[in-house]
């Protein structure tokens, strides 16, 4: 029980005097391409500030699952964290705006849709005490298990995990006739083994980094949502930073976020080969049940506009921004 407490005070100890700490949890595993470009750019904060500005990171979920980081964000035990849209919806409703149910056709829809939204939503996690350093893309998300799934009949009886606290997914799936089973995504892994759950939604390179593989078969070929993760520090830790040590900050990890944009496409479909490779199976819908799961989460997105969960703005942005290219 002594050697946390003694790796945190030697922690502090090596940090340079008057050192500003920026301690940042992620459930990115070390050696994910995540991890890498996290590292570099904290390299680049204490080589640009001097080493005014020294950033930590806590990879692999050691610091617990985004609820409790965040938790920990407000204690001030942590000063950032790499979240997920869902767990971020509780702080700030439009976060999961990139991760609606199939909102996205293909990477083009992403790209056109970010650069106008990307800064509406810096402003609103502002407005709500968090400072966005920086949001990528992880890819689109698939249906993937143990099975076969190309009709309704398939589908039925599935054990479907989702995220916990991801309420979109769960009123999709529960609008297109599925009970999805909520855990934390640490859990997935046992789950998986033991057959609590047998189907997932994740991207390839996700699936791999996590380990899930090794039980997942079959894929569905339809994209149910892109996922993103959110690079976000608490504003009061910001607020104690210098103007220019700011600075230094934001683009470092802007710049890595960039970096993960432009890979993550590469590195999905790079996964998605190896999967086939290890025999995974890719499977299409029947077309009337991929209309089926379509209207499924059309109807998920209108309600929570009616119930103001959407705010006006940032989904017209959306809208806006898919029309550019003649999308309906």
């Amino acid at each position: 029980m002594f050697r946390p407490l003694l790796i945190c005070l030697l922690l502090v100890l090596s940090l340079p005097a008057g050192a500003q700490a920026i301690k940042i949890a992620t459930l990115a595993p070390e050696g994910s391409a995540w991890m890498r470009e996290l590292r570099t750019a904290a390299e680049e904060v204490g080589q640009g500030t001097n080493g005014r500005v020294q950033v930590k990171f806590y990879p692999g979920g050691v610091m617990g699952n985004d609820a409790v980081v965040l938790r920990k964000m407000r204690l001030g035990q942590l000063q950032g964290g790499v979240l997920t849209a869902s767990e971020l919806s509780l702080v700030y409703p439009d976060a999961p705006a990139y991760s609606l149910p199939f909102l996205f056709d293909d990477w083009g829809d992403v790209q056109r849709v970010r650069s106008a939204v990307d800064p509406l939503l810096a402003k609103g996690f502002e407005k709500r005490g968090l400072r966005m350093l920086g949001v990528s893309g992880v890819g689109f998300a698939y249906l993937m298990g143990d099975r076969p799934l190309r009709s309704r009949a398939d589908v039925a009886g599935i054990k479907l995990w989702v995220p916990q606290n991801d309420v979109i997914a769960i009123r999709t799936f529960e609008a297109a006739g599925v009970s999805p089973i909520p855990l934390p995504i640490g859990d997935v892994f046992t789950s998986l083994q033991t057959g609590l759950v047998d189907t997932v939604a994740n991207t390839p390179s996700g699936a791999i980094a996590l380990q899930w593989h090794g039980k997942l078969k079959h894929m569905v070929d339809l994209p149910l949502s892109f996922v993103v993760g959110y690079l976000v520090l608490d504003e009061k830790a910001w607020k104690r930073l210098s103007p220019a040590d700011q600075q230094v900050l934001a683009k470092s990890f802007g710049d890595a976020a960039a970096r993960m944009d432009a890979t993550v496409q590469r590195d999905n479909l790079a996964a998605l080969e190896a999967l086939k490779n290890q025999g995974l199976s890719v499977n299409a819908l029947a077309p009337e049940e991929a209309a089926r799961w379509r209207a499924a989460g059309d109807r998920v997105i209108a309600d929570m506009e009616a119930r103001g969960d959407l705010s006006a703005d940032v989904m017209s942005a959306v809208r806006k921004a898919l029309a550019a290219d003649g999308a309906p």
